[in-house]
């Protein structure tokens, strides 16, 4: 029997778990599951240029959630993500380099662990706040590379740690089309987590503390902890998506976890949008695809003749450096609330659409 997919003529949702689901319609649910069935059989179909764009926007995603989580649902702010990012890729090889620990083990506790160093360097967030919070986010992020600069032991130095790939039953996944299906499964798995974490009474803690603190404390919500546990949060999904980075990679280098990735992670999450699952993937798949096209135009044009034949990867370095704050800047004028709403508001238009079963 076919019947409305946007519930139309009004709110249909009579009990608290219908109020409280993950997809809002059983259409939605299958075209999901429908689209993860099909991702299955990407590696068959793409090549490995738009096989290595999925694996980056699944680990990069990851991280991109916990980020979301803290500064979008919880209300707090981090500038040194991307150090948090790079502990996960250096603790997951260290653990498999120096215990020889299976990397599909060291994963997960490289998250741990991220969370511990995340928890710590999140403490200031029980007493301070806004600007302050900031500046002391942005000490953790010069602290944590500096540890990786000195810290031989642990990262290797200067001259970087070598990071297996991942060995399953005895197969070493070491390939573009291998990889995949692990990118697959953590990107899946871990939205799941993170969408269960926020319907969670924790999770509306979260909402709370960030609409209102004052209201939040009044109603018995523990501040100080649910500031703290949003740090570890975050910081946990941020190694995950580290140690994925660097198990892909095969190598992990302290050179990349600078400001500026942290930067990125703010820009996938504004673009993306605030406070919502959907649009830090959003956001994520905006910047991981952004160089790709400056890339074609600025190709496009130097085939015009416009730009002399030997500034081009010159000019392309500066165009990939100012993008991402002029696409802040826009979406922020623009666009302030994220490519999430933009398709809430589009999904509005088409409401009427009768076709869903």
């Amino acid at each position: 029997m076919i019947s409305l997919s946007m519930r139309p003529c009004g709110d249909f949702r009579t009990s608290y778990k219908a109020d409280n689901q993950i997809f809002e319609t059983s259409t939605i649910r299958w075209l999901v599951v429908a689209t993860v069935i099909a991702l299955c059989f990407a590696p068959l179909i793409l090549d490995a240029y738009f096989l290595t764009l999925f694996i980056q926007v699944a680990y990069l995603g990851i991280a991109a959630l916990g980020l979301n989580i803290l500064v979008g649902f919880t209300g707090q702010i981090s500038l040194g993500h991307g150090a948090f990012f790079g502990f996960g890729a250096f603790a997951s090889a260290w653990l498999n380099n120096e215990f020889g620990i299976p990397v599909w083990l060291a994963i997960p506790l490289a998250g741990w662990l991220t969370m511990v160093v995340g928890m710590i360097f999140g403490s200031p967030a029980a007493r301070i706040k806004g600007l302050y919070l900031a500046i002391a986010t942005l000490a953790a992020q010069f602290i944590i590379e500096d540890f990786f600069a000195r810290a031989e032991w642990f990262s290797g130095g200067s001259y970087g740690a070598a990071a297996e790939p991942v060995s399953i039953f005895g197969y070493t996944l070491d390939s573009d089309q291998s990889f995949f299906y692990i990118a697959l499964f953590a990107l899946v798995f871990m939205y799941l987590w993170g969408t269960n974490l926020m319907r969670s009474r924790d999770g509306r803690a979260f909402v709370a503390v960030r609409d209102h603190y004052l209201s939040a404390e009044i109603m018995g919500i523990n501040l100080n902890w649910y500031r703290l546990l949003s740090f570890g949060v975050s910081s946990f999904f941020a190694g995950i998506g580290g140690a994925l980075y660097g198990h892909y990679l095969g190598y992990v280098s302290a050179e990349g976890f600078t400001l500026m990735m942290s930067i990125q992670f703010l820009a996938m999450i504004i673009i993306g949008g605030l406070g919502s699952v959907f649009g830090a993937l959003l956001g994520t798949i905006f910047i991981v695809l952004l160089p790709e096209v400056l890339e074609s135009v600025v190709a496009l044009i130097a085939g015009t003749g416009l730009l002399p034949a030997g500034s081009v990867a010159e000019s392309m370095a500066y165009f990939k450096e100012m993008a991402v704050g002029l696409v802040i800047i826009l979406f922020l004028v623009f666009e302030p609330q994220g490519l999430a709403h933009r398709w809430r508001q589009i999904k509005a238009y088409w409401k009427f659409y009768p076709f869903a079963y």
